[in-house]
């Protein structure tokens, strides 16, 4: 289970969010909960428009996760086994930025937006959101549905227990660490151009799976799956928000017979 702290940071950065986010006078103003459920309906109903390509896109992802589960997944968790024990001081560490980390850097980005820098406060906004759906729902859902047990349980690649409450053995597929920096990164990723951000970014996020294979938490399978989720959330988040914070509001004359006013209209 995901630590407390985590919880009650993401907690703080949600009501310190609910005064908006306006961005200049003529730009229509929502609230971080508005765009919260906004985009939690959006990625959630996403299949029900889903076009012929986006079905053969799923095909395809899921075809990979099965080859790798059935070519890859035993010789990764051979190899880890190998370095036991598993208590190397750099991979706990970046472990955590599926973790506490990662909430420790939503911070700073909602602290940096605080301070005056828009792309920063858009950055926690839309990590925050992408962190709710793609680890606090979606592969929670997916983990209690497959029910796989953890590769350290020792009863092979193909073990799963469907709708199963233990959580701590049963949980592995997928990476729930491994979406929750993903997710970061490609919010962070696709909200700066620059190519060293997005390197950097995903880097991190790539070491975070690895580090769970290592502690032998996760197959490589789970691991692949938990990037796929968190990075397709993360650019959806940010994508959708982009447009929701384009558009404005302008007010128009309204002249006509017995009447003379305003109309307000929103501009996409």
């Amino acid at each position: 289970m995901r630590p407390t702290c985590q919880y009650l940071l993401y907690s703080g950065i949600f009501l310190l969010s609910l005064n908006g986010t306006a961005h200049s006078d003529d730009t229509l103003q929502l609230s971080y909960p508005e765009i919260l459920v906004d985009d939690v309906k959006h990625v959630l109903t996403a299949p029900a428009r889903w076009q012929e390509q986006e079905w053969q896109n799923l095909g395809l992802a899921s075809i990979g996760v099965v080859s790798v589960a059935a070519i890859i997944d035993r010789p990764v968790r051979d190899e880890m086994r190998r370095h036991t024990p598993n208590n190397n001081g750099f991979m706990l560490t970046v472990e955590r930025f599926g973790v506490e980390y990662a909430a420790l850097t939503v911070g700073g980005f909602y602290l940096a937006g605080a301070m005056g820098n828009e792309t920063a406060g858009e950055v926690a906004q839309d990590g925050l959101t992408a962190s709710i759906i793609a680890s606090g729902m979606i592969t929670p859902a997916i983990k209690f549905i497959a029910g796989r047990a953890r590769p350290r349980e020792n009863t092979g690649i193909a073990d799963f227990h469907p709708f199963s409450t233990n959580y701590s053995s049963n949980s592995s597929f997928p990476s729930g660490h491994t979406t929750e920096a993903f997710a970061l990164a490609s919010v962070i990723a696709n909200h700066y151009e620059a190519t060293w951000v997005a390197c950097a970014s995903y880097s991190v996020a790539s070491l975070v799976g690895v580090a769970r294979s290592y502690h032998g938490a996760h197959f490589a399978s789970d691991v692949l799956t938990g990037a796929l989720i968190g990075t397709l959330v993360g650019k959806s988040v940010v994508a959708r928000n982009k447009s929701l914070r384009s558009r404005k509001v302008v007010l128009l004359p309204e002249i006509a017979p017995g009447l003379v006013g305003v109309r307000l209209v929103s501009v996409f």
